[in-house]
């Protein structure tokens, strides 16, 4: 198993490009359901999440090709063979459930494993499945799968959340673009990802308003076609890359990068006393001289601090001078990351959903083990800063959402490596 080790005390400087988004690529690769021509997606991250969900639709009959690299992936769905997400495949990823609402839309039926537990909370499919019912789709829940029917297709309907769900926005937006009439998702998410899934799904043809807004009205045509469309911007690698200049120091240009995608993630950092500023090429983020700042964050929903940068966040401010608190405001079990943090010589108190860190002169060097994809490259960044060797473990959670992180963080500067272990 991989294991990431870094050398700290080196001041970063560099330009870092930032790759597509893997949580746009990942609802994107399932809107081919949606025709039998090929969808064209540019711009496409090289991680392990994409490689799960491009298996799952060949499953599904797809055909999935990688060209470029990786960097440009055409997904195929002349006709959906087999309309069963099994729970082999599944499992291994939560947005595996957003091919539910394209199958049913496009042929009126599907079975979709549940994908079941997570580290970092329940994460429940409810949401998915109550709007799915207000379009008319019959659902049965029996042996751990969805089992999904809509004998006369989809009709649209006005569905609003009772809480805000990224995944059950993404799944019902992409099923009512076959249904029939008009549909409204009131307190739709307002995420990037959703922009960008919107606007893949008009190149298509599909008729939809207000993405980025609150409400999304979607008009039900009777098919649509083939399109290409580029990924947006990662804005999640985008401020964890954001950081590595501002814990070391230094400076570091973030190439492909829009202060737009991470405006509240911005703001804090400015706080915190990080100079933060645009470029022709992209976003620029240095820290020169002196502590940082302590800085109170609170996660929301966009256009809120995200919570996918919460534990980024907290290995900057284990080194400000004062105190700061970490609200956590959308799951409730992603402080796992403090443990492994304190081990570097952080102080980190949790009390349900608040960590209060306060802030020391120095991190040391330690073994440590990632808890989940966000947790692994927060101890990245801390061991940058830390006095001596900081070996993280357990980095296949890295590697479904960072692109060659050593290669990334290396050209700017940093003591980096992969250790590989070889089986007995």
């Amino acid at each position: 198993m991989d294991s990431i080790l870094v050398r700290g005390g080196q001041r970063l400087n560099g330009r870092i490009p930032i790759s597509g988004a893997k949580n746009a690529c990942l609802t994107l690769m399932p809107a081919a359901l949606l025709c039998d021509e090929p969808l064209t997606l540019t711009n496409a991250p090289r991680l392990s999440d994409i490689r799960t969900m491009a298996a799952l639709l060949e499953s599904l009959g797809c055909e999935v090709a990688a060209l470029q690299q990786g960097r440009v992936l055409v997904v195929g769905a002349e006709r959906i063979a087999n309309h069963r997400a099994d729970y082999e495949i599944v499992r291994k990823m939560r947005a595996s459930i957003l091919v539910l609402g394209p199958m049913l839309a496009r042929d009126g039926h599907a079975e979709v494993s549940l994908p079941g537990g997570c580290a970092i909370g329940a994460r429940p499919v409810d949401l998915h499945l109550a709007g799915l019912e207000a379009m008319g789709a019959e659902l049965d829940l029996r042996d751990g799968y969805v089992h999904a029917k809509a004998p006369r297709g989809l009709r649209g309907a006005d569905f609003t959340f009772p809480m805000v769900s990224v995944g059950a926005t993404e799944n019902l937006l992409m099923a009512a673009t076959l249904a029939k009439g008009t549909t409204r998702l009131i307190n739709a998410a307002r995420e990037p990802e959703i922009v960008d899934l919107a606007r893949c799904l008009r190149r298509m043809g599909a008729q939809i308003a207000g993405e980025g807004t609150d409400t999304i009205e979607i008009q039900g045509v009777a098919r649509l076609s083939g399109a290409t469309h580029p990924v947006v911007t990662d804005r999640i690698e985008l401020g964890t890359y954001m950081l590595a200049p501002a814990i070391t120091g230094g400076e570091v240009e973030l190439l492909g990068g829009k202060r737009e995608l991470v405006e509240a993630f911005a703001e804090r950092l400015e706080v915190a006393g990080i100079e933060v500023a645009d470029t022709a090429d992209g976003l620029r983020v240095s820290r020169q001289n002196g502590r940082i700042r302590p800085v109170d964050v609170v996660t929301a929903p966009h256009p809120g601090f995200p919570t996918d940068l919460q534990a980024q966040m907290m290995a900057l401010l284990t080194l400000a001078d004062g105190v700061s608190h970490l609200e956590e405001r959308i799951f409730e079990n992603r402080f796992m990351h403090a443990p492994e943090l304190a081990r570097m010589g952080a102080h980190i108190e949790v009390h349900g959903g608040t960590a209060t860190v306060t802030g020391v002169e120095r991190l040391r060097g330690a073994p440590v083990m990632a808890t989940d994809l966000r947790a692994s490259v927060s101890l990245i960044l801390a061991g940058l800063a830390a006095e001596g060797e900081t070996r993280v473990a357990r980095v296949y959670h890295l590697d479904r959402g960072y692109e060659r992180v050593e290669e990334k963080l290396s050209a700017c500067g940093a003591r980096i490596e992969r250790i590989t272990e070889k089986a007995a």
